[in-house]
């Protein structure tokens, strides 16, 4: 049987819809407070009838960060795919992303290891992955450092890669996964989904920092694969291609028959933004529109590399072009 974690999010709601199309025994865990019906309507983009499909999944109510909740779900489990964590780049929210990211990890290998698990896939991010020395594109050797990716998101996905890697020394086998942005149908109100929302609503500012993207359909085609080969022990870039904010916003407002983004946002307008944000949040206790790091990653220029990727299981990736088109559409549902 297969245990999926984080299946109430983007990543795993997609992934459930794969497994059930194979017919895999699946058991899914979910948090109390989580909502199924946003899983629903991923199945709704898939299937006119979900009710076969979502049906064959088993759902438990389990905390990956409460240890005696997991005992039960882990029972009879031969694959795992970890897919819940945390996604902030709110200062505020670093102690529960350790909490969740990190601590949740290393809850779900010990399980793993414990009840004999044969194979477990992690879902991390670019963000735990080093930058390149010499201006070349950015691959899975590129060493991490703390000094160069120094914002709690990314220390969180590191430390949850290192419990991984941990396991594999007590005897597990995985095999990880870092996607770049991940553009999918669903969850429009959080994450990539949200930059759909916006641009629909209509979006004038733009930037020129550049980084990766990939469809939520090939991660979990990868996912699959890497799961069903002999591959232990590896982790692999997922990125589509590397495009600048203006381009891919461009594109959606194109797909939205909207007007696109053509006010350019400079680095010290971003300094000044963020900072405002900052004080509007600490009066209200809103959500910041902008903070700190993700005012700086809107310049960068981050080139990812999916010459790994390729060459282990030879993908073709989905132009981002047809995703944008694809998300637009069934956005609009």
């Amino acid at each position: 049987m297969i245990l999926v974690t984080g299946g109430t999010g983007l990543v795993g709601a997609h992934l459930l819809v794969a497994l059930t199309k194979e017919n895999e025994k699946v058991r899914a865990i979910h948090r109390k407070s989580s909502n199924i019906k946003d899983v629903k309507k991923v199945f709704s983009y898939y299937f006119d009838d979900i009710t076969p499909y979502f049906s064959k999944i088993e759902w438990m109510e389990a905390d990956i960060t409460d240890t005696p909740s997991l005992k039960k779900p882990f029972l009879g489990i031969d694959f795992v795919y970890h897919c819940a964590a945390i996604i902030s780049f709110h200062p505020k929210a670093y102690h529960k992303m350790r909490k969740v990211n990190i601590e949740g990890t290393a809850n779900i290998v010990n399980f793993s290891i414990a009840q004999n698990v044969k194979k477990l896939c992690f879902v991390s991010s670019v963000a735990a992955v080093g930058k390149s020395l010499k201006n070349n594109p950015i691959d899975e050797d590129c060493e991490w450092t703390v000094e160069n990716s120094n914002y709690g998101y990314a220390i969180t996905k590191y430390g949850a890669e290192m419990e991984v890697w941990r396991g594999t020394q007590e005897g597990l086998d995985a095999v990880i996964v870092n996607p770049g942005i991940i553009f999918g149908a669903g969850f429009f109100d959080s994450g990539s989904g949200s930059m759909f929302k916006t641009v629909n609503k209509g979006l004038k500012f733009y930037t020129e920092g550049v980084t990766g993207y990939v469809d939520v359909k090939d991660v979990v085609k990868v996912m699959q694969q890497l799961m069903n080969s002999n591959i232990k022990n590896e982790r692999y870039l997922l990125v589509s291609e590397n495009l600048s904010f203006k381009e891919v916003f461009s594109q959606m407002a194109n797909a939205f028959e909207k007007k696109p983004p053509n006010i350019k946002v400079s680095k010290l307008m971003s300094e000044i933004l963020w900072r405002i944000s900052s004080v509007i949040t600490a009066i209200t206790g809103k959500k910041p529109i902008l903070t700190k790091h993700s005012a700086q990653s809107i310049h960068k220029n981050n080139q990812f590399s999916n010459a790994k990727i390729k060459e282990a299981i030879g993908i073709e990736f989905i132009p981002v072009s047809e995703t944008i088109k694809r998300v637009c559409k069934e956005f609009k549902r």
